[in-house]
């Protein structure tokens, strides 16, 4: 009896202690997922251009000696790269969706520019490719590039494939905007659209009732019954936003002939030139191949891994965002 009691106590403190392990492992990984959650990413992106170019070199096999005139060279010059008084130049990218939801690691991104970067020296390049979104999204990313250009950093968008709505009000702030032939710009304008059941829920005797304190503090209503004057202030808040897209523009491109362009119109790169929606046709490839020549060029990620709860919880939120609320979108 006593011994069966011992060995059922052995087993009892085994469980407990491999219990203590099994949950301080658990602890010990969700700190090290906790220090991983975030980081700057830096990646030199000159060794990248060098690294193509030896291995292409290599293949064509030039002869041998050329090859040693190459390697005599390299070996009485330091690489240029290696020179502290080349400029920098700060590549960030900027993928957009509906919510801007890149805005938090690029206002990260830039505070880190910003630690280093020389006025008049250094530069900034943001390959932009966003069709637009949410508007208190978009605003917070243009003015976060904003920050760029009062401190002095020269800063260049590229444009590859889109930069419309909000995604142009990000590239409007640069010094210079680069886009390809047939990227697509512009779309300066505001859109929202809510869906109405209230008919579909008369139908079946269902009865909404709608509470609030403000005049205005709904307009549109999803399940209500909406009214033209609530349609008439919310036309109003529109046309104010999109008052305040163009006072936007005028700040950073003050030639733009906003009469023409600000239509909600969008046009191809080739189009948008002559307009002043744009101010070079080139290809983001070419540009950083350019630059590589005579800066050093530092690719800058500011990562932040999210959990499977919250990316669940976020794509939760954004989906009655867009069914439930007038959210009005650049």
């Amino acid at each position: 009896m006593i011994a069966d009691y011992g060995l059922f106590l052995a087993k009892g403190l085994t469980g407990v202690i491999l219990l203590l392990i099994l949950v301080g492992g658990i602890a010990g990984i969700s700190r090290r997922d906790r220090d991983d959650n975030e980081r700057l990413r830096i990646k030199k992106r000159n060794d990248h251009y060098q690294k193509m170019e030896k291995t292409l070199g290599s293949a064509l096999k030039p002869p041998r000696s050329w090859r040693e005139r190459l390697a005599r060279m390299r070996a009485s010059t330091p690489s240029a790269t290696d020179d502290p008084e080349r400029p920098n130049v700060f590549v960030l990218r900027f993928e957009g969706d509906i919510r801007a939801n890149r805005v938090e690691s690029l206002r990260e991104e830039v505070t880190a520019v910003l630690t280093q970067a020389r006025p008049g020296i250094d530069r900034v390049v943001l390959l932009l490719n966003s069709p637009g979104g949410l508007v208190p999204g978009y605003g917070l990313a243009a003015s976060q590039l904003a920050r760029l250009r009062e401190a002095g950093i020269e800063l260049i968008v590229c444009v590859d494939r889109v930069a419309a709505s909000g995604g142009y009000l990000m590239a409007a702030v640069a010094n210079r905007i680069v886009a390809t032939p047939f990227a697509i710009v512009g779309s300066i304008g505001v859109v929202a659209q809510i869906p109405n059941v209230n008919r579909l829920l008369k139908r079946h005797d269902v009865d909404v009732e709608l509470l609030t304190a403000g005049e205005y503090k709904r307009t549109l209503t999803v399940l209500g019954k909406n009214t033209e004057e609530g349609r008439r202030k919310f036309q109003e808040d529109l046309e104010a936003t999109h008052q305040l897209f163009k006072l936007f523009l005028h700040r950073y491109r003050p030639g733009l002939d906003l009469e023409r362009v600000a239509t909600g119109e969008y046009w191809h790169g080739e189009q948008a030139l002559p307009l002043g929606l744009v101010d070079e046709i080139n290809t983001s490839d070419d540009l950083l191949l350019t630059l590589s020549k005579h800066a050093n060029l530092f690719e800058i990620d500011y990562y932040r891994k999210q959990r499977m709860g919250k990316r669940l919880t976020l794509g939760l939120q954004s989906f009655f965002d867009r069914a439930l609320h007038s959210n009005r979108s650049t």
